[in-house]
């Protein structure tokens, strides 16, 4: 729990990342092939894009593309890749004049030069804009970015530049892909999984899940507002204890 946060009845959050997941199967229940779910999925991920705005969540987390991806097919992998470059080619324009600063979180060191340069394109040309903040996983697993962390954090301590005694729970967040954003309050996981498959395992120690059955194609407006309607049922203690409602009637 940061500084300032109390146990409470949860209001709406400022931070909602999302497991965006059911492309597939989207696809194969309707006799289509793998690649329409991708594409119908892309469409989703503009409409929560744009509802996540008008519904007041100030930074938007999207699981694009994991580490663990790269064990598809290759004509997948490239499909999906491709996804990638036509949305910024295409819809960076429309983000920045909406406001929306884009962030892209996940390791870059192996990838392709083609797309580190759309990557870093995509975060030059936004990053001084406040109304919302889009951050994009891909290539990403969050063991992953704990090592990496982990790893910065050694050899600073072998070179002196920091006591390895002190290294505490902020260190180590500032060297996460996520050091300047706050902890989501709020993960969503579509088509039913109940697991977060190496997603935000340390930004979302106190977040709250809501699992939906509906397939990412399908998460329309509706599901989006369902799943802040459940989070705000939820009472957010942070590892404290509720208030006794006699003492808080005393209160009053």
């Amino acid at each position: 729990m940061s500084a300032g946060q109390r146990p409470g009845q949860a209001a709406n959050p400022g931070h909602v990342a999302i497991i965006m997941d059911g492309n597939g199967r989207w696809a194969q229940m309707r006799g289509l092939p793998r690649q329409e779910g991708h594409r119908r999925g892309l469409e989703a991920l503009r409409a929560a894009v744009r509802n996540a705005g008008e519904l007041g969540v100030r930074i938007l987390t999207l699981y694009s593309f994991s580490t663990e991806n790269w064990r598809r097919p290759a004509t997948e992998v490239s499909f999906l890749l491709g996804l990638l470059k036509r949305f910024v080619e295409k819809d960076l324009g429309e983000l920045h004049a909406a406001g929306v600063r884009v962030r892209i979180i996940g390791g870059r060191d192996d990838l392709a030069p083609d797309i580190r340069r759309l990557i870093e394109h995509a975060e030059t040309v936004t990053r001084d804009n406040t109304r919302m903040t889009l951050v994009v996983a891909f290539n990403y697993g969050s063991r992953d970015e704990i090592v990496r962390a982990a790893r910065q954090l050694a050899t600073d301590a072998a070179a002196g530049r920091l006591d390895a005694a002190a290294i505490d729970e902020a260190m180590l967040a500032s060297r996460l892909d996520t050091a300047d954003l706050p902890d989501p309050e709020l993960v969503i996981r579509t088509s039913g999984e109940t697991r977060i498959s190496n997603f935000l395992l340390w930004q979302a120690a106190y977040a709250e899940f809501v699992f939906t059955p509906v397939l990412w194609p399908d998460f329309d407006r509706a599901a989006f507002e369902e799943a802040l309607a459940e989070y705000r049922r939820r009472e957010r203690r942070f590892g404290g204890l509720s208030e006794p409602a006699d003492r808080a009637a005393g209160a009053a």
